[in-house]
C-alpha cells in the first residue's frame, strides 16, 4: 500500500501534510461537543448555536477554492500561516462573546474560515505538485488519514478539558493546539513543486474554472460530494444531541466521534490504495452506498452505547475516505496545476451540503423533538449520491496495479 512512498523527502512532505490536517481538522470537528455547554452557560438556545456552526460549514467550504486559488499562485506556505492564526483567534475569542451574531463570527467565520484554508485543498494541492506521479495517490490518503487521526485524537481529549477546565479552557487549549502545528507548514512547503508536466496544458485560472464548470463529469463529481458534506456535518454537529435523547452519558458521543476518526483512519489508507487499483467513480458509488445500509441497520437497532459505537465504526471507513477518490478523479480530468482551486469548489458543494446538514439537523430538533427526519434525508441523499457517481468519465485503469 506504501510502496510508492519509497523516499524519506515523500514522506516528509506526506506527513507534515496529514499533521497539518490533524490539528485543523480534530478542532474542527470537536466543535459539536461544545454546543451543550455553550447552550447551559449562555442560554442562546440549541438553534442559534446549530446556526452558527452550520455557518461555519459553509464558511469552512467557501473558504476553499480562494486559498487553493490563492496556493496555487504565490504558494502554500502563507495561506497555511494564516489559516492557523486565524483558526487560533477564532477559538480563542468564542469564549467573550455572548450572543448567536458573536457566535456566527468566531466559530462559523473566523475558526472556519482558518481551518478550511487549512484543510484538503491547499494540503492536497501543495502535496501532489511536490511528489511524484505514482505517489500521489497513497499520499492523498495518508493525509486524508491525518485529518481522521486528528478527530479520534481531539474528541475525547476535549470532551475531557470541557469536563476538567469548563468549555472556555477547552476553546483556549484548541487555540493552542492551532499555533503548535505552524512548524509543520515550512516542512511542507521545504521544497519546491515538481516541474510542470508537459502534457497539462496551462491556460491560466480562469479558463481551468470555466472548463470544469461546463464538464458534466465535475458537475456529476460534485453533486455526490455535497450529500457527503450533509452527512458528515449532521452527524459531528447532532450525534451528541442523538444520544443525549436516548438518555446516554455524554461521554458516548465523545468516544463515538473518536472511533469515526479511528476507523476512517484506515478507511483513508484503504481508499488511497483502491483509487490505484479501481476506477475511483466507483469507489465513490460503493461508499456511499454503504451509508444507506448503515443508516438503516442503526434505525433498526436498539439504542445502546455498543450501537453508537459500532455505528461509529462503520460510519468511520468511508467517513472522508471519500476525499482521495474525489481528488483523484479532479486530477485526472484537468491535472494538478490548479487541482488546490478545483477541489476547492468541489469542496464549496460538500459544504453546502454540510451547512444544511448542521442547520436543518437544529431546526428539526426544535419542532419535533427527534432526528428521525434527518435520517431519513441522510438515506435518500446517499442512495443518489451513489448513482450520480456511476455515469462521470473516467478511463478505465490499464493495469491493476497502476497507480492514480
Amino acid at each position: 500500500m506504501f510502496r510508492t512512498l519509497h523516499s524519506p523527502a515523500i514522506w516528509a512532505v506526506t506527513l507534515a501534510a496529514a499533521g497539518i490536517l490533524m490539528v485543523t481538522m480534530g478542532i474542527r470537528q470537536s466543535f459539536g461537543l461544545f454546543i451543550a455547554p455553550i447552550d447551559e452557560t449562555t442560554g442562546l438556545g440549541v438553534v442559534a448555536i446549530s446556526f452558527a456552526l452550520a455557518v461555519g460549514q459553509f464558511t469552512w467550504g467557501a473558504i476553499q477554492p480562494i486559498a487553493g486559488a490563492v496556493a496555487d499562485r504565490y504558494g502554500p506556505r502563507p495561506v497555511l500561516l494564516s489559516a492557523l492564526l486565524v483558526l487560533a483567534v477564532g477559538c480563542a475569542a468564542t469564549p467573550f462573546v455572548g450572543s448567536g451574531f458573536g457566535l456566527v463570527l468566531t466559530l462559523g467565520v473566523l475558526a472556519a474560515a482558518g481551518s478550511g484554508a487549512g484543510s484538503f485543498s491547499v494540503l492536497i494541492g501543495a502535496a501532489a505538485q511536490r511528489l511524484p506521479l505514482e505517489s500521489r495517490g497513497a499520499a492523498s490518503g495518508v493525509i486524508n488519514a491525518g485529518g481522521s487521526f486528528g478527530q479520534f485524537i481531539f474528541a475525547p481529549i476535549t470532551q475531557k478539558l470541557i469536563q476538567g477546565i469548563g468549555w472556555m479552557g477547552g476553546l483556549w487549549a484548541m487555540a493552542v493546539a492551532a499555533l503548535a502545528a505552524i512548524p509543520l507548514v515550512f516542512r511542507l512547503t521545504a521544497s519546491q513543486p515538481a516541474a510542470h508536466p508537459a502534457h497539462e496544458s496551462d491556460q491560466g485560472l480562469r479558463h481551468a474554472i470555466v472548463n470544469a464548470l461546463q464538464d458534466r463529469s465535475y458537475l456529476l463529481l460534485s453533486a455526490g460530494f455535497f450529500t457527503c458534506g450533509f452527512h458528515i456535518a449532521f452527524l459531528v454537529t447532532h450525534l451528541p444531541g442523538e444520544v443525549n435523547l436516548c438518555g446516554l452519558p455524554a461521554s458516548v458521543a465523545s468516544w463515538s466521534l473518536a472511533i469515526i476518526g479511528l476507523f476512517n483512519v484506515f478507511g483513508s489508507l484503504y481508499a488511497g490504495h483502491c483509487v490505484s487499483r479501481y476506477r475511483s467513480k466507483y469507489v465513490l458509488a460503493v461508499m456511499y452506498g454503504s451509508r444507506v445500509l448503515l443508516v438503516a441497520m442503526y434505525l433498526l437497532l436498539p439504542r445502546t452505547d455498543w450501537t453508537f459505537y459500532l455505528f461509529a465504526a462503520g460510519l468511520g471507513f468511508t467517513w472522508l475516505a471519500t476525499v482521495p477518490p474525489t481528488a483523484t478523479i479532479v486530477g485526472k480530468l484537468f491535472g494538478t496545476r490548479y487541482l488546490g482551486t478545483l477541489f476547492g469548489i468541489a469542496m464549496l458543494s460538500h459544504q453546502i451540503g454540510g451547512f444544511l446538514g448542521a442547520w436543518l439537523g437544529g431546526l428539526t430538533i426544535a419542532h419535533f423533538g427527534d432526528f428521525s427526519w434527518m435520517w431519513y434525508a441522510d438515506m435518500a441523499l446517499a442512495a443518489f449520491a451513489a448513482l450520480v457517481n456511476l455515469p462521470i468519465r473516467e478511463a478505465p485503469l490499464t493495469q491493476p496495479t497502476a497507480h492514480a
